[in-house]
């Protein structure tokens, strides 16, 4: 492996987290690992960061970085991407259909807030993918950005660049459920498919028996249900867990945030955003946009010894695999090739993935249980007429798929949801160059 580059490498703890996992690998110390991002400041503290990580292992991997993305890309072998949406775009996202009654908690991944995103970062990601093409026609693109499955799904369609979507909300829950129950993760096999932030696990065992029933025990106990209350909700009544957070799930669908009162009951302890109301994401998020700045200043200061130990994000075993290593089993996002058979035929789902020397290879799981397949679905097919919409310039789209999201049906009418994506779109209008003719 002689390039890896990564994209929006301006963030202050993921950068360093995938750089040291990636030179845990002996396979990969030799490597020459590229920084890019448009914003010098951040890009300088991921260089200090990322080299404090090499002099510590002593490792052989060479560091580059660079503001110009056809430098950085030129010959790469594997790209990350982890690029992020700037906040003062982002808030709208929020505020807008707050006014209107839609309470959203994250806003990142599906709904209007996170339909309106994917059509802002798509420039840039198509970006990307174009500049692959022209520098890079081999590599393999490796995404972190939200959201997901819109993005994935897009850039399958317009660009021959392979494309994976990671994200570790599959193994971060499956180890969430095996602290629950006492066990140890080397006893613990699991099935889950699905669509990124909406998988499921499909199977569960612990050396080979199934946890279910005791997993309906073990959230009864008051400390275990409010640690993740809609998760547990949704477990409850529909059968089989799911993979992402409360905070997020709350809002993909139609029974936790369409009243204040179920906000209260539901949302404000077991989200993972304290509390769970919309206005509380941005008022985090405005305390901590500039505190990477406190903790970098507080670094060159005051350093403390290099935590070298790896974590569980799938990207570096990826690319080891794609190396000649061990042969890697994850979950990804990918085309849906009759991988799922009751999800649409080239959707973005989130399978199993085996992935050695000779590429990637998912699994094919079935049919999702009828149960979870029915939101799924839903769900899936809003992100599908998203990416034509996108795709298209077709801002018509774009309203009937937010008129179709759930938690946006439950609050609005149908003329409200117009007024609301007609706002959204006059105030991100700068920002969609697809649009520019509607």
């Amino acid at each position: 492996m002689k390039k890896i580059v990564f994209v929006g490498a301006g963030s202050y703890i993921f950068t360093r987290r995938l750089a040291r996992d990636i030179l845990s690998f002996p396979l990969l110390q030799n490597t020459t690992i590229v920084l890019h991002d448009i914003n010098p400041e951040r890009l300088a503290t991921a260089e200090y960061g990322v080299q404090r990580i090499l002099e510590a292992g002593n490792y052989p991997a060479q560091l580059v970085t660079t503001t110009n993305l056809t430098e950085a890309l030129t010959d790469a072998q594997v790209v990350i991407c982890t690029i992020a949406d700037d906040f003062e775009r982002w808030r709208h996202d929020i505020e807008i259909p707050a006014r209107y009654g839609v309470d959203l908690n994250i806003g990142d991944t599906r709904g209007p807030g996170g339909i309106f995103r994917f059509l802002r970062i798509y420039p840039a990601m198509l970006e990307i993918v174009r500049t692959m093409e022209q520098v890079a026609p081999q590599a393999v693109l490796l995404n972190y950005t939200n959201p997901m499955a819109m993005i994935c799904g897009a850039l399958s369609r317009v660009s021959k660049i392979k494309v994976v979507g990671l994200c570790h909300s599959v193994q971060g829950t499956a180890e969430m459920i095996a602290r629950w129950i006492g066990a140890d993760m080397n006893e613990i096999s699991y099935t889950c498919a699905g669509i990124n932030h909406m998988a499921w696990y499909l199977s569960f065992c612990w050396n080979g028996i199934d946890i279910y029933p005791l997993l309906r025990q073990t959230i009864q106990k008051e400390e275990i249900y409010n640690e993740e209350i809609v998760r547990n909700e949704l477990f409850t009544a529909l059968g089989y867990y799911t993979t992402e957070s409360s905070g997020h799930h709350s809002e993909y669908n139609w029974w936790f945030r369409k009243r204040p009162d179920l906000i209260a009951q539901y949302c404000t302890p077991g989200t993972g955003w304290n509390p769970g109301a919309s206005y509380a994401a941005l008022n985090w998020y405005r305390a901590h946009m500039h505190r990477w700045r406190d903790e970098a200043r507080q670094e060159r200061e005051h350093p403390t010894p290099v935590d070298l130990t790896p974590s569980n994000e799938y990207a570096a075993a990826i690319i080891n695999a794609l190396a000649g290593g061990s042969a890697f089993k994850f979950n990804g996002n990918v085309s849906n090739n009759r991988h799922i058979d009751n999800l649409p035929l080239g959707a973005c789902v989130e399978v199993p993935i085996v992935v050695d020397k000779t590429g990637f290879h998912p699994f094919n799981v079935g049919a999702l249980p009828a149960s979870v397949s029915m939101l799924t679905t839903l769900s899936c097919q809003i992100e599908e007429l998203a990416i034509h919409g996108c795709i298209n310039g077709d801002a018509t789209a774009i309203y009937q798929a937010c008129c179709h999201d759930p938690l946006t049906a439950a609050c609005l009418s149908l003329k409200e949801i117009h007024a609301m994506v007609t706002e959204m779109f006059g105030t991100a209008k700068a920002h969609l160059p697809q649009f520019a003719s509607t």
